[in-house]
């Protein structure tokens, strides 16, 4: 008798959890976002000479291997609605980007968009690696404040353009599947 008490408790735990771990994971990964935004990220980087308007600066300087392997820059960027430059500023980007491979180009990110304007108040904070060969590159969205409280989603980064190494302007398409 007390092994079908244990067999049935166990066959019950055991639909009990197939149930909640199959309802949550649909409710954590929605088909489609429930906030997107398309936003660009302008980098600047000072070069000894643009001290009125570099938005970002090597912290350290690369070591003796290819591609700017061990560099880390610290940025202060802004975040635009549209490509152009001169556009007003929605969101600052502040964080830093590091290469970490000898054999391409990469870095890794880890920043804060900071949003202070009438359309939104808060946080989100980005982080992953930016495989710059890829034409389109997903980081992760891990968090944030605000009108984006604990917001978790994904950033799709694509390169709009760059001029050497001076100015990149990335497209990020932002996708939260989580927002509060």
């Amino acid at each position: 008798m007390g092994g079908l008490v244990e067999k049935s408790s166990f066959i019950l735990f055991f639909l009990l959890t197939s149930f909640f771990v199959f309802s949550h994971s649909k409710a954590i990964k929605p088909e489609q976002p429930c906030k997107r935004m398309v936003l660009y990220y302008h980098d600047i980087l000072f070069n000894g000479t643009n001290v009125a308007n570099a938005t970002s600066a090597k912290a350290s300087n690369a070591t003796q291997l290819t591609h700017n392997f061990g560099m880390l820059v610290v940025f202060d960027d802004p975040i635009t609605k549209d490509h152009h430059l001169l556009s007003p500023p929605i969101a600052r980007a502040q964080g830093f980007y590091f290469y970490d491979m000898k054999t391409t180009y990469n870095a890794w990110f880890s920043y804060t968009l900071i949003f202070n304007s009438t359309e939104h108040k808060g946080t989100i904070n980005i982080m992953g690696a930016d495989m710059m060969d890829s034409e389109t590159r997903d980081l992760s969205v891990v968090g944030g404040t605000g009108d984006f409280f604990m917001a978790r989603g994904i950033a799709t980064f694509r390169t709009d353009t760059f001029q050497g190494d001076a100015y990149f302007r990335l497209q990020m398409d932002i996708k939260l599947y989580e927002c509060y």
